[in-house]
């Protein structure tokens, strides 16, 4: 690749990061449903035609905008698995970032709550992907728990969409939101412990 090549990639990603910290500026602040692409542009002091060249909608700047938030959640859950604890605690400390990242971004402001209903409702492929790559992620640490006889001998990748299942209720805005301060729902380490004793002999 020749260096005019790199000059020119390095550009179209500096242009794609500023369009995309623009909408979730506006996002944040005006909502979703609020803005549109000329806003967007606007912000920017450019045209919407200019902005059309990197994105063909206001849904595919919010599909990248929201894998950039998944991803940051992935990272997070990445940290958890490799710290060096049992499996047990892996996932506990796993869960619990989870569950504090979802409330500290997406709950904290209403309007980014807006852009993860959005996406959710929509069932986007960025969501399900995200999914997957949890779901693989915990089933190597139960994986790893099985090997040294911490859980019970069990399908990982079963077990790891069941303690997924259990634990949603951490991780989903609507849910989470609907489970605040809420006396007759679990506590988020209660629910986390029973979700990994479950996976014990």
């Amino acid at each position: 690749m020749s260096m005019e090549t790199i000059e020119i990639d390095s550009a179209r990603q500096d242009t794609v990061m500023r369009i995309l910290d623009a909408a979730e500026t506006l996002f944040r602040h005006y909502g979703y449903s609020k803005t549109n692409v000329a806003d967007i542009a606007r912000e920017l002091s450019m045209s919407t035609a200019n902005i059309y060249r990197f994105f063909a909608s206001k849904v595919e700047i919010h599909q990248a905008l929201c894998s950039r938030m998944l991803g940051a959640s992935y990272d997070l859950a990445l940290r958890s698995a490799a710290l060096p604890l049992s499996a047990s605690e892996r996932l506990r400390r796993y869960a619990l970032d989870q569950h504090r990242q979802t409330m500290e971004t997406m709950m904290d402001e209403e309007k980014v709550h807006e852009m993860v209903i959005v996406a959710i409702e929509r069932d986007w492929h960025v969501i399900e992907r995200h999914i997957d790559r949890l779901n693989d992620l915990v089933a190597s640490v139960i994986a790893e728990g099985i090997a040294a006889g911490e859980f019970l001998d069990q399908d990982p990748h079963i077990a790891a969409k069941c303690f997924g299942a259990a634990t949603v209720t951490l991780c989903h805005p609507q849910m989470a939101a609907q489970c605040v301060a809420k006396e007759n729902r679990a506590q988020p380490e209660d629910l986390v412990d029973f979700a990994v004793r479950a996976l014990k002999p």
